[in-house]
């Protein structure tokens, strides 16, 4: 008896050793290739850390967040070339041609593209797209794409988190700031309660004050007058970052769209 449980623990080990790597493949499986570096920009390494990244945060969004980067030989442009790329590929979270953002790397011109479609143009609208712009722009320009291309990610991710038509950077929406903000309403709160516990102060000027003695000994108005003075202020119409705005594509698939240069 004691032989035959045993021999059923060794192969209960032996069935679970076997299960783990089985249960590792099938995740790795389940990964989307989501970062399309034909330019050849990442490691390895920095590959498979923006492409688990790109993957996780696209569940969390339901919707595709795509890197593509290309020597662009055919010197087709960029804007054109993200159009072309989602209708040939396809891609979309929820279906072919779906809910998908992608940034597009134009490494002959060094021009870049954002473009949202579905669910990822009506989270990330021109505005939005832009300040993505913003923000990945200095990183591009230095060499960091690794770091440009994670900036991209967190970003696309974190401003899908917030309603169309609301401002994503609104410090509002900080949290230091949030909790700034409730340690001084509880600051106030706790002062005022204190302050009333310690109970009402009777003690006044007029407690010491001799009224007979007391009173005005001078009283005096001088009268300064006053310059005002008008200052043209000189509007500044240049434009910022970004533009280019949005499109359709050949297959009919319209977008939100951000054009930028490194």
């Amino acid at each position: 008896m004691m032989k035959k449980r045993n021999i059923l623990a060794i192969l209960f080990f032996i069935a679970v050793y076997l299960a783990v790597p089985m249960e590792m493949s099938l995740a790795s499986a389940e990964l989307k290739t989501l970062i399309y570096d034909e330019a050849g920009l990442l490691n390895k390494e920095e590959y498979n850390e923006l492409n688990v990244m790109a993957n996780e945060y696209s569940a969390k969004r339901e919707t595709d967040i795509i890197i593509l980067t290309s020597t662009n030989d055919d010197n087709i442009d960029v804007m054109k070339m993200t159009e072309d790329f989602y209708d040939e590929k396809a891609p979309g979270y929820d279906k072919p041609n779906g809910n998908t953002v992608i940034l597009t790397m134009d490494m002959r011109n060094r021009d870049f593209y954002l473009a949202g479609f579905y669910k990822g143009k009506e989270y990330l609208d021109e505005g939005r797209l832009n300040k993505i712009n913003d923000k990945i722009t200095p990183d591009l320009a230095n060499g960091d794409y690794r770091l440009a291309f994670q900036k991209y990610i967190q970003t696309a991710y974190k401003y899908m988190g917030f309603r169309p038509g609301v401002n994503p950077d609104n410090i509002l929406f900080n949290g230091w700031f949030q909790l700034a903000v409730s340690l001084g309403i509880g600051g106030i709160i706790v002062g005022t309660m204190a302050y009333r516990s310690g109970g009402r102060v009777t003690v006044n000027r007029q407690t010491y004050e001799d009224a007979s003695t007391s009173g005005i000994l001078e009283r005096q108005d001088t009268y300064m007058r006053t310059t005002t003075t008008k200052r043209k202020i000189e509007k500044n119409n240049s434009g910022g970052s970004g533009g280019g705005g949005g499109g359709t594509t050949g297959g009919g698939h319209s977008h939100s769209g951000s054009r930028g240069s490194f």
